[in-house]
């Protein structure tokens, strides 16, 4: 019998054995990597690098992993064990640029995303075209983000992703109608992409199409319901379309979904101010503060200023605001040397800069100033950013100017150079960090001075705005250190005023505005944001305590108003004892301001426009000044019109004072004979003598400038 021969079987080598066993670990990584499974498939990369320590795509995979678990620090630490291991994998390069992009440090994600499109050039990647867009775009680097994503298009003609960060850039570059395109395209590559329509929505509000902004950032929601951010615009255009219920409900939705969004929180704040929904807003208001501008993160300035009583508070958010203004490109534009030669052959150019020439409270303010310049040493440009609502007013203000020019349709950036090559000296600012305001423009520094002026009651923070007008009383020298602006004391108000303002002649009475025939008629016209429980329970004590006496409102949403009946009750007042007014044309309502008896302030906001207003009718003026600027701007015109005893500085003192004017009728009929012969004896209403105040300013301003000195904190005495 022949005997068969068996091979001897080889025992599998230790290394053998390890790399079979790394690789399996490794593709069952790669597995739970693809299921998103981040905590399993970094286990599963451990135990396949232990086995094989060399495997550069395990540590790439690895990297992957811990950026998907959100451990940026340890992930950067894989890729960069890959690119030490093996400095010729695009891969290792690609994903620590893509974790330092997470971190938020784009200047360091540069280099990495550059070496990964260098070592990927024999097999190209849109993809890291668009990365490295994205890197240019947050570093200002506009023109190299537009070749970046140009190759990305190019490479890849359908590339959804490429569209979406073009639409990104154009917004950047102020160019919203472009980014709308890009953001149509993007969708009709990918329908179903949220981030295109989130971003669509965002630039139809800039656009002003709200109806249309809505639509497209409900199907962000619908697409996105567990993502917070994709609810942030529809809240905005909500709130723009006046749904101001839907707006708060959505901003509600957001703190549900992430209770520590700052932004949500500052803005859902802001909504419950408007709505007067006052139930523990306090506590959400410090919430609010906490998890957003104290962190540095962005939110609106003009939201924490109407809600904090804190000018350090209002400082930090406006720096953190001007964040988004660095490594603008071309910027500076600043003209200084240009301008000082050409200027002993012409007049000083004045910009003023807005989107308020129209219809609206700015306006009525500063109309009768431009009217008075003088023409024969300043040049007027004006800059517009708003609609021609057709208005008579519009027109007055258009003829004001030497020149008017429509920047709307403009980008930031054409927008700046047309300032600049209008060769203007002093740019004046009037909207800061208002609604429709465009900052961006300002960044560019087009202007060898550029002043915060009238529009934004506060700092804006910014190291391109030079100076901020003021008085003694609205921002003291000795609060210097809470705006970044050198402050400019006016001789009497920072605030000017149209002494031509017309009062209608027809005749208004109390019955017609719904006013009892007789009691006391206190009032507050302020916007219903400026409300607070603080204020608003002085103002129910002095109706318990004065009988008979109302308060009289300006006609809120009608969320405020259930709501502000609904406080007055749970205070002891019925709610027949608040009165709403109407909306009517401005001379109208100057005409019945003379219908009530005393004006209640608010506080950390005080009147500004309709404070002017009631002095100019002769309506005496109880306000609380505070420690901010928008907190002192009625004791500022009532010591304007030789009124400081009616400013206190304390509520105490408010209350008192309102109480006794209300009960005293001899101390009330002093008060408004003073009024009435100091209206048009003052200086708060002496248009000519302010225009000639702010008109030495603005020369001082330029001297420096001619003379090379850096701008100053000044106090104009008057002269006049």
């Amino acid at each position: 019998m022949k005997h068969q021969h068996r091979r001897k079987a080889i025992a599998p080598t230790r290394h053998t054995a390890h790399a079979a066993g790394a690789a399996l670990f490794y593709r069952e990584a790669m597995e739970q990597l693809g299921l998103a499974h981040f905590e399993r498939a970094i286990r599963l990369f451990m135990a396949s690098l232990e086995r094989e320590p060399g495997r550069v795509e395990c540590w790439c995979g690895l990297g992957t992993a811990l950026t998907g678990a959100n451990n940026l620090a340890q992930a950067a630490k894989a890729f960069q064990t890959a690119i030490t291991r093996d400095a010729s994998h695009a891969a290792g390069f690609s994903g620590l640029a893509g974790v330092l992009i997470k971190q938020g440090l784009f200047d360091q994600a540069l280099e990495p995303a550059q070496a990964a499109l260098a070592l990927s050039e024999s097999v190209p990647q849109a993809a890291l075209h668009i990365m490295a867009a994205r890197i240019h775009c947050e570093l200002g680097h506009l023109d190299a983000a537009l070749a970046a994503l140009s190759c990305a298009i190019g490479l890849e003609p359908e590339n959804a992703e490429a569209y979406l960060a073009l639409g990104i850039l154009y917004e950047q570059q102020g160019k919203p109608i472009e980014a709308f395109h890009a953001y149509q395209k993007t969708l009709s590559l990918k329908p179903h992409d949220a981030a295109a329509y989130n971003n669509l929505a965002g630039v139809l509000v800039t656009l002003d199409r709200l109806d249309l902004a809505i639509a497209a950032a409900r199907m962000a929601v619908a697409l996105k319901p567990d993502n917070p951010d994709v609810y942030l615009n529809l809240g905005l255009a909500l709130r723009l379309h006046r749904d101001e219920e839907e707006a708060l409900a959505t901003y509600k939705t957001i703190v549900a979904l992430k209770p520590d969004h700052g932004k949500a929180l500052v803005e859902l704040c802001h909504h419950r101010q408007h709505a007067c929904d006052w139930d523990g807003l306090p506590a959400q208001q410090e919430a609010a503060a906490a998890h957003s501008y104290r962190k540095g993160e962005i939110v609106s300035p003009f939201a924490v200023m109407t809600a904090s009583a804190s000018p350090h508070d209002q400082l930090l958010c406006a720096r953190a605001w001007g964040q988004r203004f660095g490594n603008l490109p071309g910027a500076p534009l600043r003209p200084y040397a240009r301008i000082a030669s050409a200027r002993p052959q012409r007049r000083v150019r004045l910009g003023y800069l807005s989107a308020d020439f129209y219809h609206h409270a700015t306006a009525m303010l500063i109309v009768g100033m431009l009217e008075e310049h003088d023409r024969t040493r300043f040049e007027l440009f004006g800059y517009s950013l708003g609609a021609d609502d057709g208005s008579p007013l519009r027109q007055r203000l258009v003829a004001t100017f030497d020149t008017f020019v429509e920047l709307r349709t403009l980008s930031d950036e054409a927008a700046a150079r047309r300032i600049y090559d209008d060769e203007i000296d002093i740019l004046l600012d009037l909207k800061g960090f208002t609604q429709n305001a465009r900052v961006k423009i300002l960044a560019y520094e087009p202007a060898p001075i550029q002043v915060n002026y009238l529009g934004f009651p506060g700092t804006m923070g910014l190291p391109f705005i030079d100076y901020i007008i003021a008085d003694a009383h609205v921002a003291p020298l000795d609060h210097e250190a809470f705006y970044d602006e050198k402050i400019v004391h006016l001789p009497h108000c920072y605030q000017p005023n149209d002494r031509g303002r017309v009062v209608s002649d027809t005749i208004v009475t109390r019955e017609d505005c719904g006013l009892p025939e007789a009691g006391f008629v206190f009032c507050c016209f302020n916007s219903p944001y400026k409300i607070t429980p603080d204020v608003f329970d002085i103002w129910m004590r002095l109706l318990r305590d004065v009988p008979g006496a109302v308060l009289w409102l300006l006609e809120p949403n009608r969320q405020a108003a259930g709501n502000l009946r609904r406080e007055a009750a749970a205070r002891g007042v019925t709610a027949d004892r608040l009165v709403f007014a109407p909306f009517v044309t401005a001379d109208t309502h100057l005409a019945r301001l003379r219908l009530a008896d005393l004006f209640l302030d608010t506080a950390p906001v005080n009147a500004h426009t309709t404070a002017s207003e009631a002095l100019w009718v002769g309506l005496p003026i109880v306000t609380y000044s505070g420690e901010t600027f928008a907190s002192r701007v009625a004791g500022s015109l009532l010591r304007a019109i030789d009124l400081p005893d009616l400013v206190t500085t304390s509520w105490v003192d408010y209350e008192d004072m309102a109480l006794r004017l209300a009960t005293d009728q001899q101390s009330l009929s002093q008060i408004r004979d003073r009024l009435q012969v100091a209206r048009l004896k003052s200086p708060l209403f002496d248009t000519v003598r302010y225009t000639r105040n702010f008109e030495r300013a603005l020369l001082h301003m330029v001297a420096r400038r001619d003379a090379a000195q850096a701008p100053e904190a000044f106090a104009l005495p008057e002269t006049i």
